[in-house]
């Protein structure tokens, strides 16, 4: 593979640096490079940014409104967009449910929901988990059942992000209980705002709402909004966690953070100097940032495979592992380069909060907080290795 950009990669790259400078305001791009929470409706407009430029699907084919852009520009999009400090592109729709419905959705579903995805007009929340079904998803429990034209879906959905900003949610969902339990599960589309959905928050440990408890009684689901095959759901399940697994390994916003890092150590003093002088330091920073050189060129194989439209494989393992690890490891050296000014929620006016703490500091303990998620959403590492021993490994 030759990592060096060609005279057309490296312009793309500065048409995209001037895309930002120009559409992502000054504030929101301050928010993103200091870890603070940017709102919704910031998120939204980068989103219909893109859109008015044409850019609103950086990773999806043309046939259906995206870029069709090669894996080098997603990934020079991706590694600038962070860089930059523009708002993340939410997942749930453009790398989860939009591949489902391109790859196993009908034309209608395709011309209802995909382009509406693009322009930012919905926001879908990822209904999967529920409390006896995390990492043994295929043991949920939601039922739908079919009444003529309908789905009556019964059930609760646990930790989903951001539901409280959503429309829309894709869930999977119990439809025969009769067979092997990978066997009887479907794939529904749920308009949140349907009788009988209720969204109700959990307050994290960093004093956050970002997830939530989804509740469904009796909600009614038009049979047209069933993906695919009645009980066929486990196959795009797995289909769509192979992208979501690729979406979490961030390999741009660590680099991002990793330059964070940097910028607090340089500031921080350890027996008067630096403490990115100190050996001991630096060698664990150089450390994180050669496994991320690692994961970059293992995310780029995984991109190229998807050009092809391939899905991902194990590898897509590798990367939620690695790409967890070195997230929670960067967060775990800005602790220790903070120091007892980490200790700044989100809430600035908080418990916790600390008047004192520098900018650069800001909000560092509520990131480092957060992340101890990575590594169990997506599918826990533990399985992730799992599924390598048994597609590579063999065992």
């Amino acid at each position: 593979m030759d990592l060096n950009f060609t005279h057309e990669e490296l312009a793309f790259r500065d048409e995209v640096r001037a895309f930002i400078e120009a559409n992502v305001p000054a504030e929101t791009r301050r928010k993103v490079l200091e870890g603070l929470e940017v709102s919704r409706d910031e998120t939204v407009g980068w989103q219909q940014a893109l859109y008015r430029h044409g850019w609103g699907g950086p990773n999806w084919p043309k046939e259906f409104g995206g870029t069709g852009w090669d894996p080098v520009r997603q990934y020079v999009f991706e590694e600038e967009s962070a860089a930059g400090g523009a708002p993340r592109l939410l997942p749930f729709g453009l790398k989860m449910v939009g591949p489902v419905i391109m790859r196993f959705g009908n034309a209608a579903q395709q011309k209802r929901f995909l382009p509406r995805i693009l322009s930012g007009e919905d926001w879908w929340a990822q209904g999967y988990s529920e409390p006896g079904a995390g990492s043994d998803l295929a043991s949920l429990k939601t039922r739908a059942e079919r009444r003529h034209d309908r789905y009556i879906v019964n059930g609760q959905k646990t930790w989903i992000t951001l539901a409280h900003h959503a429309n829309w949610i894709f869930c999977l969902v119990r439809t025969d209980p009769a067979v092997k339990k990978q066997s009887g599960i479907s794939f529904l589309l749920i308009d949140m705002k349907s009788p009988g959905v209720t969204v109700r928050p959990i307050t994290l440990l960093d004093g956050t709402h970002e997830v939530n408890e989804v509740w469904f009684e009796d909600v009614e689901v038009p049979v047209e909004n069933l993906v695919g095959e009645e009980n066929g759901g486990w196959t795009y399940a797995k289909f769509l966690l192979g992208h979501e697994r690729t979406n979490i390994a961030g390999v741009g916003v660590s680099k991002r953070e990793l330059a964070r890092l940097r910028r607090i150590a340089s500031e921080e003093k350890k027996d008067g100097k630096p403490l990115l002088f100190d050996p001991a330091f630096a060698a664990q920073v150089a450390q994180v940032e050669v496994e991320l050189m690692a994961l970059e060129i293992t995310n780029l194989r995984v991109l190229a495979a998807e050009a092809e439209r391939r899905a991902p494989g194990p590898e897509a393992s590798l990367l939620k592992i690695k790409g967890t690890e070195i997230q929670q490891a960067i967060s775990e050296l800005m602790m220790h380069a903070a120091g007892p000014r980490a200790m700044r929620f989100r809430g600035s006016d908080g418990p916790g909060a600390s008047p004192t703490a520098p900018a650069y500091a800001g909000r560092v303990g509520a990131n480092y907080l957060n992340l101890r998620k990575t590594s169990i959403y997506g599918g826990s590492n533990e399985i992730q290795k799992n599924i390598i021993a048994q597609t590579i490994l063999g065992l």
